[in-house]
């Protein structure tokens, strides 16, 4: 029997088990390693510290989430040792593997930059892309009652590259909900020269953020945090009284160990099927993969879709003929019950338009309603029973240009994501 190893079960390894588990047949067994026994709703994190979120219902046990034949290790990842195509684990355990997903995601290492886990880390300083920091974050927030709160993103790329910016906006919303906006200081601080990183949505987003009186500090490339200031590597110093901060995020160790990783540990692939750069029986999906465009939960919905049929060509000795073309779509909570939506790929940048029937929507491209904002919260019972489940949504995998508009695009130097 042929071994089919999948190391991560968030979203993306997830959706590739129960995805596969119906299509390779009896002739595949398929093997899961995952560290946590418990899988975490992420989208959920960013309402957490406004209380719009209770933490306690944004777990469910990873278990609970695979087919009941799939054998589940929960256990960390030592080395992928390719040339004798074995997983070897911390334990000890090793792995035989016919083929392997690597669906190991990306990690905030604030460990990373000097200063940021020794000045104030949970204090003064915090992240919300955990659990913990969420919650923690959520107690520093009802304790504040004003001064300078920096919205800061250390480097790219990050998950969910939206999520800082929602940050900035729903802490506006909420400080003034509690009638202190006039004694808070707001600023949103990013190592990229606007907003965003495409050009139509940076002028679009960062004119909510003027709109909203919350400051822009672009091109900010932290060095360092000291006691109560970031420190850039061109000496500017930006003091806080909290900071919220998106430390650099990395892939797995494991990655950089095994020979397959970047300079950030995620795992370098062809970007439209996800083969491992040099080896004909690895793949990387999601957050894991070294793609250019957001790491983002419809990054991997839209790409396991692709993966799935060429990998089925591939163990059948077919070509893969199908091409990943980067699409993603996320919403972007703007505060006081509305929310934006982009939609994009590698080659097209968020447009202004409907969503996903032209003229109809029901969902707006950049610009707010209320809808958008509901939309984003009616999907986390779509995420447990449908997503991770790995059924198919009624919408496009790859990006349409129907219901978009070119409007004249600002004059801005386009980033990678």
């Amino acid at each position: 029997m042929k071994r089919l190893v999948v190391l991560g079960a968030g979203t993306a390894g997830t959706m590739v088990v129960n995805k596969l588990h119906r299509r390779v047949g009896d002739d595949w067994e398929i093997v899961v390693v995952e560290p946590s026994p418990t899988h975490i709703y992420q989208p959920g994190l960013l309402f957490v510290p406004f209380g719009m979120q209770d933490p306690d219902t944004l777990s469910k046990p990873s278990a609970k989430l695979l087919p009941d034949d799939v054998q589940l290790f929960t256990a960390e990842v030592d080395l992928v040792d390719t040339a004798h195509n074995q997983v070897l684990l911390v334990d000890g355990t090793s792995l035989r593997y016919d083929q392997l997903v690597i669906a190991t995601g990306t990690t905030p290492r604030p460990d990373q930059t000097p200063g940021m886990t020794e000045h104030g880390w949970r204090t003064t300083v915090h992240d919300f892309y955990t659990l913990d920091g969420a919650v923690a974050l959520r107690d520093a927030l009802a304790a504040f009652q004003g001064g300078r709160l920096v919205v800061h993103v250390t480097e790219l790329p990050i998950k969910c590259p939206v999520a800082p910016l929602e940050f900035a906006f729903l802490a506006d919303a909420h400080f003034r909900s509690r009638g202190i906006r006039d004694a808070v200081d707001l600023t949103y601080v990013t190592p990229l020269s606007g907003a965003f990183t495409k050009p139509i949505a940076s002028h679009k987003l960062g004119g909510m953020l003027e709109d909203r009186g919350i400051g822009l500090e672009p091109d900010f490339l932290v060095e360092r945090v000291d006691e109560g200031s970031l420190v850039s590597f061109d000496e500017r110093s930006l003091p806080f009284d909290l900071l919220v901060t998106v430390p650099i995020n990395m892939g797995a160790p494991f990655v950089g160990r095994s020979g397959l990783g970047d300079e950030l540990d995620h795992v370098k692939v062809d970007s439209g099927t996800f083969l491992a750069t040099g080896h004909a029986d690895i793949f990387a999906v999601g957050d894991a993969a070294a793609l250019p465009i957001s790491k983002a939960g419809s990054v991997a919905h839209f790409a396991i879709d692709v993966f799935v049929d060429n990998f089925m060509d591939h163990i059948a000795g077919r070509p893969m003929e199908r091409a990943f073309d980067g699409h993603a779509n996320c919403f972007v909570e703007s505060g006081d019950g509305r929310a934006l939506l982009i939609d994009f790929n590698y080659d097209t940048e968020p447009l202004p338009g409907a969503y996903p029937m032209p003229k109809v929507g029901p969902l707006t491209l950049l610009g707010e309603s209320r809808f958008n904002h509901w939309a984003k919260i009616a999907f986390k019972p779509i995420y447990w029973n449908v997503l991770l489940k790995g059924r198919r949504l009624p919408v496009p995998i790859s990006m349409s240009m129907a219901g978009k508009v070119r409007p004249e695009q600002p004059q801005q130097e386009e980033q990678k994501v």
